[in-house]
């Protein structure tokens, strides 16, 4: 409705935006280099991490679209998938047909197909998404897969892309050997305030605006300090910000119509009117500025364990501020069933507490066989999404436990 409205040829701020659509801040960018390095420099690994919705994975697939037929692009996903299942997804994309082998015996065929992609000039690069969640078994297919005692030097450049729990992960015990072997890794931030403006003007470029000012610079403010910069929350809130603009008949987006959007998206509303946009959205980019200069990943706040017909199927760390749910491909937690709806719920997680809200959902969210709009979770709660049922677990709860013993236990020992 709205591209009549702005003139427009397509939309903008769609979920699967293609590859021109990549807008290149200064974080993507440093991001970008380091993916190239992985071929440039024969690195077996890099990683790159980030909040979910920061664009890791249309980076990725825009660095993979521009590498020519000499390089052979292999796409994975973490998660709850065994070494096998991986491994046999890779050898399909390399055209062989499904084969009952064991470990070994996939292993053995895969290696034999790179190295002869090798000896004909061709470079194999995987891109492996939700690296974080990978098991174990997964991982250590990879580095038998590139061991250089074992003649694998050089088979496979893998780029490790997965959110702020990689860091953590990879400096486990477990994966030491693998840890060594990730010469460089990089954290991919939020949008500045600076940087969310040219985002969306970039976006609005692509889609036909010809320099038009469809966002007011006092909406682009409202849109930062509500997304906080994060690329996918930009995507959504200027979707519904354009779609509330064209139904009022105005002829640009005002900050009324993002705040109109915001209340359609059933978000939050953040402190501060519209007029405190740019401080707030500062405000954003020093605590960001402050978290990279920190060096430290962020700790998760609770944690999520996912149930299908009473087995265990995923389990989620939920960080500080909102996580998706639902089937389509740019949900934080996707569960791919008919059951959810492409943008089921989101989970919006704050220092003192966690809401669920629904997103106007098919099958809706149950708490106690009661279906909610939004609900106060706490912890050990179980709720439906469908045929899933997820048990929260806060995190929070647990450490301020651990906490008010340790500070007893000196109070007792300060009386001793």
């Amino acid at each position: 409705m709205y591209l009549t409205t702005f003139k427009l040829r397509e939309a903008p701020f769609q979920a699967e935006a293609e590859p021109r659509f990549l807008y290149l801040s200064r974080g993507h960018a440093r991001a970008r280099a380091c993916m190239e390095s992985a071929l440039a420099d024969g690195e077996a690994f890099v990683g790159i991490s980030g909040e979910p919705g920061t664009g890791k994975s249309l980076l990725a697939a825009t660095y993979a679209a521009e590498l020519g037929k000499d390089v052979l692009v292999l796409r994975g996903a973490g998660g709850q998938a065994t070494a096998r299942e991986f491994l046999q997804s890779l050898l399909d994309q390399c055209g062989f047909l499904p084969f009952r082998g064991d470990k070994a015996a996939l292993l053995d065929t895969l290696a034999n197909y790179l190295a002869e992609q090798r000896a004909a000039g061709r470079t194999a690069l995987l891109l492996l998404d939700d690296a974080h969640a990978a098991g174990l078994p997964v991982l250590e297919a990879l580095l038998e897969l590139t061991d250089p005692q074992a003649g694998g030097a050089g088979l496979l450049h893998t780029v490790l892309l997965g959110r702020l729990g990689l860091e953590q992960r990879l400096a486990t015990d477990e994966l030491a050997a693998l840890a060594t072997r990730v010469r460089r890794q990089l954290r991919l931030g939020a949008l500045t305030a600076e940087q969310t403006h040219g985002y969306i003007v970039h976006r609005l470029a692509i889609a036909g605006s010809q320099g038009r000012e469809v966002f007011e610079p006092l909406a682009i403010d409202v849109v930062h300090r509500h997304s906080g910069g994060v690329p996918r929350q930009v995507n959504l809130l200027c979707e519904a910000a354009l779609q509330a603009s064209a139904v009022g008949g105005r002829g640009s987006v005002g900050a009324a119509d993002v705040h109109e959007a915001v209340r359609t998206l059933q978000w939050p509303e953040v402190p501060g009117g519209a007029d405190a946009g740019a401080a707030a959205a500062g405000a954003s980019a020093r605590h960001h500025a402050a978290q990279q200069g920190a060096g430290a990943a962020a700790a998760p706040v609770a944690r999520l364990r996912v149930l299908s017909a009473g087995h265990q199927v995923a389990e989620q760390n939920l960080y500080r501020g909102r996580m998706m749910i639902g089937r389509a491909a740019d949900a934080d937690l996707r569960l791919d069933d008919r059951t959810i709806s492409r943008h089921h719920c989101q989970i919006i997680c704050t220092d003192g507490h966690t809401v669920i809200q629904d997103l106007n959902s098919t099958n809706g969210i149950y708490v106690d066989d009661r279906r909610v709009r939004r609900h106060l979770l706490n912890d050990g709660e179980a709720f439906l999404l469908g045929a899933y049922q997820l048990i929260y677990s806060d995190l929070r709860a647990a450490a301020a436990g651990a906490q008010a013993e340790m500070s007893e236990s000196e109070g007792e020992a300060t009386q001793n």
